[in-house]
């Protein structure tokens, strides 16, 4: 088999060099991936062998006791709904507000535009604090309401600026003066042409809102009392603070109690792996779908002005 002759070789510091990326690389990709599959090994291996430490590399006693534990609790369901609902519409409403304002404030000729970017910038560092924010939400009738989980914030400064410095970098003004002299007006040329060609970073915003929107618990903990408003984060919360609470007191039991009762707090442990599981696996599905313009997206969208 004949070698190909343009293949270029690399002397020996090169090779020392790429086996030394390559061994990095290798090594922090491990290193990131490992909890995650810790985790998936853990909430179906068998609770006892979770405890002892057995599951470090492979599954041992494989079983679905923790799942099955976890979907008994009522609360579970509706905390997967509530995250779902707020996920899909706290998302498209801060997608309608981050993208117009970013396709604004990359036109050069904005009145005001520095101002403007000065007035976002601010809030990325400033902030008004709790106590003013609760008061703020409960004279807008939002405390105890679902709606804070939606509405309580609008645009994130950096999405926007990610997306500004898309429109700036990728979309060349020519596009816009030529429609600007067919007659194209401002609203029609953010729809017809600068939406098309945002779907990058259209994708990678969506992405970034979905991921903070799902994840969401402390807005919830401190804006939601009844459960039945709680996102999926704060239910599985409250169902180990059940299980745990149960379990805390074991100071007058029998050796035959005692021994169930251990069994039981083994079975919290590895529910806590299973939570993780239930939790990530949305995230996981979704991811894929919007991989391929992550990438581009994100790079494009940094290019510095």
């Amino acid at each position: 088999m004949a070698k190909n002759k343009n293949r270029i070789r690399m002397d020996r510091s090169s090779r020392i060099y790429t086996f030394i990326i390559y061994a990095l690389v290798t090594v922090t990709t491990l290193v990131v991936a490992y909890p995650l599959y810790f985790a998936i090994v853990a909430s179906f291996s068998d609770p006892n062998a979770v405890a002892m430490g057995d599951t470090v590399f492979w599954f041992k006693g494989f079983t679905l006791e923790p799942y099955q534990a976890i979907i008994k609790e009522p609360i579970l369901l509706s905390g997967y709904r509530n995250s779902l609902i707020y996920m899909v519409f706290g998302t498209a409403y801060n997608m309608m507000l981050t993208i117009p304002a970013a396709y604004v404030l990359s036109k050069k000729n904005l009145p005001g535009r520095k101002s403007i970017m000065w007035y976002f910038l601010i809030t990325m560092y400033v902030g008004g604090g709790l106590i003013p924010t609760y008061l703020w939400y409960k004279q807008l009738g939002l405390v105890n309401n679902p709606l804070v989980m939606i509405v309580g914030q609008g645009v994130s400064a950096y999405n926007m600026i990610v997306a500004r410095q898309f429109f700036m970098t990728s979309i060349p003004d020519s596009l816009y003066e030529a429609a600007e002299i067919d007659g194209a007006s401002e609203i029609k040329s953010f729809f017809r042409i600068a939406l098309p060609l945002a779907k990058p970073i259209i994708a990678v915003i969506t992405l970034y809102y979905a991921f903070a929107k799902w994840n969401s618990y402390y807005a919830a903990l401190v804006y939601l009392r009844p459960q039945k408003y709680w996102p999926l984060q704060l239910a599985l919360r409250q169902i180990l603070i059940t299980n745990e609470s149960a379990f805390a007191d074991m100071s007058d039991i029998s050796n035959t109690d005692a021994d169930f009762m251990l069994r039981k707090m083994y079975m919290v442990r590895a529910m806590k792996y299973a939570v993780i599981m239930v939790a990530s696996v949305p995230m996981l599905v979704f991811y894929p779908f919007v991989q391929k313009y992550f990438t581009k997206g994100v790079m494009i969208g940094s290019v510095k002005e």
